[in-house]
């Protein structure tokens, strides 16, 4: 299984978790090129984006279905910045770890 591991501040984890939110921004850099794309410049197969809210053994995760990922805007309620950036889109809620209710 593939797994694209993604940080994110808790807002976008807390949106995420709530099923408010669908997509996942990344600015259009060498960096991100490389993790998203191969060395025959197609986009890389992930089963599932894993999403972390901080650091250290145990921080809260959520395992998510990737769906797709291409250059687009993306919405800036969601955290877009406004211009071309790589749109990671993801479904359901596979696995959720060390979630504290509240």
């Amino acid at each position: 299984m593939k797994i694209l591991h993604l940080t994110l501040k808790k807002k976008w984890f807390d949106m995420i978790l709530s099923g408010e939110k669908k997509e996942e921004y990344r600015k259009f850099k060498p960096y991100w090129l490389k993790r998203l794309m191969n060395e025959y410049n197609v986009w890389k197969d992930f089963d599932i984006i894993r999403f972390t809210n901080g650091y250290g053994a145990d921080k809260p995760s959520i395992d998510v279905e990737f769906l797709d990922v291409c250059i687009g805007v993306g919405k800036p309620e969601w955290g877009a910045p406004g211009v071309a950036v790589f749109v990671l889109t993801f479904g359901e809620i596979i696995e959720t770890r060390n979630i504290k209710e509240l």
